[in-house]
């Protein structure tokens, strides 16, 4: 099982992105994929949620309203769509998978398989 986080990149402040999950020997439509980041110096710290089935998306607080994830099950793809991006928002960011279908809160600790990670760049 690989996951692999792409899409990141330099951006100025207020601009957007758009980060995108993919895998091999695995399928993301039955699984709840998470998004982290981890900035330089700092924890790594949960993003967002989408889960499988409900594809009800949730973000933490800090990037709620600015930041969506969505998924597109044809294409084995999981998104996370950033807009109105601020330099705090600079982190490597990676997405994951516990298993199970349904999001159960942002807790690394929990994931079962990682992404390497895509760089974001927020800056001027």
């Amino acid at each position: 099982v690989q996951l692999q986080a792409s899409g990141g990149g330099l951006v100025q402040p207020g601009g957007s992105l758009r980060l995108s999950c993919t895998a091999s020997g695995f399928i993301l439509d039955y699984y709840a994929i998470y998004w982290f980041r981890q900035a330089p110096g700092k924890e790594r710290e949960g993003v967002s949620c989408i889960s499988s089935t409900i594809g009800n998306p949730f973000a933490t607080d800090s990037v709620k309203g600015r930041f969506t994830a969505s998924r597109d099950n044809a294409k084995n793809t999981v998104y996370l769509q950033m807009n109105n991006l601020e330099p705090e928002n600079t982190a490597i960011y990676y997405c994951a998978t516990d298993e199970t279908s349904n999001c159960r809160g942002l807790r690394d600790y929990a994931m079962i398989h990682w992404g390497k990670g895509t760089q974001v760049t927020v800056s001027s």
